[in-house]
């Protein structure tokens, strides 16, 4: 039995360094990997650029490193609920690449399976396709896309084995499982470990061979971007 697991955060984040490359799973705050960027805030790397659907909000999320600017450019498709995240943006002091959500979500997909990019109508006869090739494809404008290339790739999962196979839970599966395997080492924190052969084969949304290291995360605040209640 091949086994991916690793202590602790600190071991997973073994190897992090100034400059590279980051993907981070999550939706707005859902589905996070809490852990991992605590301690990216206390490694105090620094000129990383973060690939992720957004920036968390000011005080939680990907919004501790932007807190510390450690972030030097961010590659999102949202800036909403993070004040911090507009105000860097607007006075230059964060390069920013706006990608359609969809298109993220594919560089993603295409690292993940090899493919160095692919053609999409999405951002077509806007900025987005300022300085990528063209094609027409049966009557319709197709713009190239490539694919991602990060250092690390950081997940969430709900539950996860020894071997990296993990399950994921509701929405927080959102942009998680397309970023397992799309960087040089995937690392995935878990709301619960369990030995090899506890999960069903017929559960698992990804396989071990995408993951290289995993570990029980802990202390998962969970917040929620924005609670509304009913009046009593």
């Amino acid at each position: 039995m091949i086994r991916k697991t690793v202590a602790n955060v600190t071991d997973a984040l073994a190897g992090v360094k100034d400059g590279m490359t980051f993907m981070l799973g999550g939706f707005g705050l859902c589905g996070i990997p809490e852990n991992a960027i605590s301690e990216l805030v206390k490694l105090g790397v620094k000129d990383i650029t973060c690939i992720s659907n957004n920036a968390g909000v000011d005080d939680f999320g990907l919004g501790l490193l932007l807190q510390q600017h450690q972030i030097k450019k961010m590659i999102s498709s949202y800036v909403g609920e993070n004040d911090e995240f507009e105000r860097q943006m607007l006075s230059g002091e964060l390069e920013v690449e706006l990608t359609p959500q969809g298109t993220l979500a594919e560089k993603c997909r295409a690292a993940q399976a090899g493919f160095p990019a692919f053609f999409t109508p999405a951002g077509y006869g806007t900025e987005v396709a300022e300085g990528k090739e063209v094609r027409e494809f049966d009557g319709k404008m197709y713009i190239l896309e490539e694919a991602f290339k990060a250092d690390f790739a950081f997940v969430k999962a709900w539950k996860g084995d020894v071997a990296g196979n993990l399950i994921f839970k509701g929405t927080a599966r959102n942009f998680n499982p397309c970023m397992c395997g799309a960087a040089k080492i995937t690392v995935a924190e878990v709301e619960e470990l369990v030995p090899e052969g506890e999960l069903d084969p017929n559960q698992i949304h990804i396989p071990g061979i995408f993951v290289q290291r995993i570990f029980e995360g802990k202390d998962y605040e969970k917040r929620i971007e924005q609670r509304t209640v009913r009046q009593k």
